[in-house]
């Protein structure tokens, strides 16, 4: 089924919404979490929840892209889950990834660097789309849904190896980009 006919289901409250929404999007959910918390009964909870919240979101938004106002809200849930259990001292894919970026990019949690995560955001989208196709499917698979190496080895074709090192390359470019940026 199309995006805008479940958009249509859910502003009719219908409960088939739910379904074709699981039916199309239920494995990427599933992905997505399970990448961030590498627990698969975890993964389902925030996946069901998302499910909810997405309920609960449409109406009054109407997404302009189903798949990634879902994802979001997967990913969000999955991460508040990870910081949960990460307080419980349990390990997640997340962690590693996030790790991985620590040099790059900074972190102060302060008013100050609140107003200007839009403007990092805009400087990182900038980075990204100067990319190679490959590169940047390899950086946002890797940091935005948090896949494993293997699963991107498996998907390009590329060995394990070259994804950790064209990864390392392209994360010392960014930190380049972002000193050139102004933004260290």
């Amino acid at each position: 089924m199309e995006d805008e006919k479940i958009i249509d289901l859910f502003f009719k409250r219908s409960e088939n919404a739910i379904t074709e929404l699981s039916q199309k999007y239920g494995q990427l959910c599933m992905t997505v979490s399970v990448n961030i918390l590498g627990n698969t009964e975890d993964a389902e909870e925030c996946v069901n929840d998302s499910y909810l919240g997405i309920w609960n979101a449409i109406p009054p938004h109407k997404p302009d892209n189903l798949t990634a106002f879902l994802c979001r809200i997967v990913r969000n849930l999955s991460l508040k889950r990870c910081s949960h259990n990460s307080a419980e001292k349990r390990k997640s894919n997340y962690g590693v990834c996030i790790d991985e970026l620590d040099e790059c990019l900074p972190s102060e949690n302060t008013v100050e660097s609140e107003l200007e995560l839009n403007e990092l955001s805009g400087t990182l989208d900038n980075f990204i789309s100067q990319l190679d196709k490959t590169n940047r499917f390899l950086f946002v698979r890797r940091y935005w849904f948090m896949d494993s190496y293997e699963s991107l080895s498996k998907a390009t074709g590329i060995k394990e190896q070259a994804i950790r090192t064209r990864l390392s390359r392209i994360r010392s470019n960014l930190k380049k980009f972002l000193a050139e940026q102004g933004v260290f």
